[in-house]
């Protein structure tokens, strides 16, 4: 679970961090004979859960062992969209001239500046996250570790909390892959890569994912020489290829260095820094870096809870629940990364809302019933939901797919953003959407207009003749209706319309 670094570290914003998250002078409450509901972690599935039963009049506690807020606020999320749009900002600058605008003396990072603007923004929205605030909404709040004594209690550092439901939701955490050398080498994760104050010359980054992309392009924006090690082949390998691979252009227009299709990747100590050995397609590559980010692997937050005195299964991957989110105890529901394999915010706040729901009103809702889009910050954005070309075939589902290019879209035209698509997968023969990509601009806003439709059961036809502004990179979906009704008009029923027309000349 997050952690801040040690006092002589932190400056101001940090501690403004701490106050709220982990407030020094927290006095735990004397517990209640019994709760409605227990919440174990204190990250987005944690707070959700114990808000919303708060709300509805239910006595709850909420156990946190580290930093309210969880990784969203305090490593994840939060603090790396913040580092994303001072990377952008420096990237829009340098491209600058494209658009006919000239600075006459350049432009200069400065990465302390860059790196105190990220703790000042998540310090002003910690408050959101805090001990204070939820002991305002009602909420018993307990910071320390917690774990189960039986079915139906849990004990926070010696007081013994009784409950009649409870939600697990402690997250997850970077976790090492098996590399040889790596436990020889300090390196960095999502959990200290922004402490960083000084920018590093050179940076490794270990796994093209989203975190991985993300940070490889921020700091490559920032001004490191940045090296991208893959073992797969391309980016973000669990997406659309062609939309992985304008993503990957884009990395390497910004000097990324990739090295996929890795192999036998190596790592040791270096009296320059950290050295890294791997074999990428044909060639053999050796090189040295200041900084080292591993970017792949999680682990569930687990142990120390002792799950067997409450008759909880577990695996390595995380707690085991049904489809309404329930653990093999009756009693203890769980939400968020520790059970599931959608690791976003996003997800973890509805899950908790279906958890508290089915927890304390007996209520038969499915996790399987939401429809969970995600998105890749970097520029061009990538985002998805629902099946991919891949994922369809291999599942039997016959689908036509339609793809609008952002090149043919105004308005990404004229703000230079015409690198992308939309593409949508229908259900074959019909506008029932069953998945898509947007790749591009503002993909992380234009997949919700398409979540939508999916959720509320809107397809094509509906999208086509619905108005948007002109103009907007909202027009490619409805280009995409366009699309739809146009190939519903089949020879015949062009035939049938062109004689109709020539009979009402």
């Amino acid at each position: 679970m997050p952690q801040l670094e040690s006092p002589p570290s932190r400056d101001e914003f940090d501690w403004e961090l701490q106050r709220n998250v982990r407030p020094a002078d927290w006095v735990n409450p004397t517990p209640a004979d019994r709760y409605n509901l227990v919440v174990i972690g204190a990250g987005t599935a944690g707070l959700v859960s114990a808000a919303g039963a708060a709300s509805l009049g239910a006595r709850v506690a909420l156990v946190e062992r580290g930093l309210m807020g969880g990784d969203c606020l305090n490593v994840g999320c939060v603090p790396s969209k913040a580092m994303l749009s001072s990377a952008n900002r420096a990237a829009a600058l340098r491209d600058a001239a494209d658009f006919g605008v000239r600075a006459r003396s350049g432009y200069e990072v400065d990465f302390g500046a860059v790196m105190r603007r990220l703790r000042r923004l998540r310090a002003s929205l910690s408050h959101h996250d805090s001990a204070a605030r939820f002991a305002e909404l009602g909420v018993d709040v307990f910071l320390g570790d917690g774990r189960f004594v039986d079915a139906e209690t849990v004990e926070v550092d010696g007081q013994r909390l009784k409950f009649r439901k409870a939600v697990i939701a402690t997250g997850g955490r970077a976790a090492a892959p098996a590399i040889p050398g790596l436990d020889t080498v300090s390196y960095l994760t999502n959990e200290s890569v922004f402490s960083l104050t000084e920018r590093p010359s050179r940076v490794g980054v270990i796994g093209a994912g989203p975190i991985g992309c993300e940070l490889a392009q921020a700091f490559a924006r920032l001004g490191s020489d940045v090296h991208l090690f893959e073992a797969r082949h391309g980016v973000l390998p669990n997406e659309d290829p062609e939309a992985s691979e304008l993503v990957q252009a884009a990395l390497q227009k910004d000097g990324v260095r990739l090295l996929c299709c890795g192999h036998d990747l190596r790592v040791r100590p270096d009296a320059g820094g950290i050295r890294l050995s791997v074999g990428s397609h044909d060639a053999e590559v050796d090189l040295v870096v200041d900084e080292l980010l591993v970017a792949v692997g999680r682990a569930p937050n687990v142990e120390g809870l002792e799950l067997e005195a409450a008759d909880v299964a577990y695996t390595d991957k995380g707690l085991i629940v049904d489809d309404r989110l329930r653990t093999s105890n009756p009693r203890i529901f769980a939400a968020g990364d520790v059970c599931s394999a959608y690791k976003f915010t996003h997800a973890a706040d509805f899950m908790a809302r279906l958890a508290i729901q089915n927890a304390l009103f007996k209520g038969r809702r499915r996790f399987s019933a939401l429809t969970v889009p995600w998105c890749t910050y970097t520029q061009p954005e990538l985002a998805r939901v629902g099946l991919d070309g891949v994922q369809a075939q291999e599942r039997g589902v016959a689908i036509d797919t339609y793809t609008q290019p952002f090149g043919e879209v105004d308005r990404a035209v004229l703000a230079g953003e015409a690198e992308g698509f939309v593409r949508v997968h229908t259900r074959r023969g019909t506008d029932q959407i069953v998945g898509a990509t947007v790749v591009g601009a503002q993909a992380g806003d234009l997949i919700a207009h398409l979540t939508f439709a999916m959720t509320h059961g809107l397809g094509l036809k509906a999208l086509g003749a619905t108005i948007h502004p002109y103009p907007t990179h909202g027009e490619a979906i409805r280009k995409l209706g366009d699309q739809y009704n146009r190939r519903r008009l089949t020879p015949m029923v062009a035939k049938a319309m062109a004689a109709w027309m020539r009979w009402t000349r």
